[in-house]
């Protein structure tokens, strides 16, 4: 879905409504915003991605744990309470997730568990680009990494959750 507001819309908001706007573009890291509506004016859609993806480079070691451990575990509690923001719901049904079938619940709960005991942070992959099985596969595939691989790949796909997320708010002109 294209958004819904311009780039010149964008650069001309006040602090207050730029930070509320784009606050969960990052999962629940409104910091991110907050920092980024400082570099306005953007030129266009591609240029505001960028200024998130600077934050996301430039933050510390300890931060970038804070964004991946703020992310949920896909198909995971939060998910099955229905306590899974608006745009983490929305993307983890667009892969498949709200409709496992039992066996395949139990793969991703074990696998999700495992992954997250040995990296410290949940498996995160951008859901709206995969379905269950490519989900299934990344979470065998990139168990076999180290941490720093992760840490990089995890930020990586956080890059990708954050362009689309901006692509449901900003018109891409």
């Amino acid at each position: 879905m294209e958004g819904l507001i311009s780039i010149s819309e964008v650069n001309s908001m006040n602090d207050e409504r730029f930070e509320w706007v784009f606050r969960n573009v990052i999962e629940l890291c409104s910091e991110a915003a907050a920092h980024v509506k400082h570099m306005r004016p953007f030129k266009d859609v591609t240029d505001l991605c960028a200024a998130f993806y600077k934050y996301l480079n430039e933050v510390s070691y300890e931060e970038k744990l804070k964004v991946l451990m703020s992310h949920p575990d896909l198909a995971g509690r939060l998910a099955a309470q229905g306590e899974l923001t608006q745009e983490s719901a929305s993307e983890q049904q667009s892969a498949g997730l709200s409709d496992l079938s039992n066996a395949q619940k139990a793969i991703i709960d074990s696998s999700n568990k495992r992954y997250k005991e040995k990296f410290g942070f949940p498996f995160i992959i951008c859901a709206r680009e995969n379905k269950v099985q490519s989900i299934i596969d990344g979470l065998n595939l990139r168990y076999g990494n180290t941490r720093d691989e992760e840490i990089n790949i995890g930020i990586n796909e956080v890059k990708k959750i954050c362009k689309l997320r901006i692509l449901d708010i900003v018109k891409n002109e």
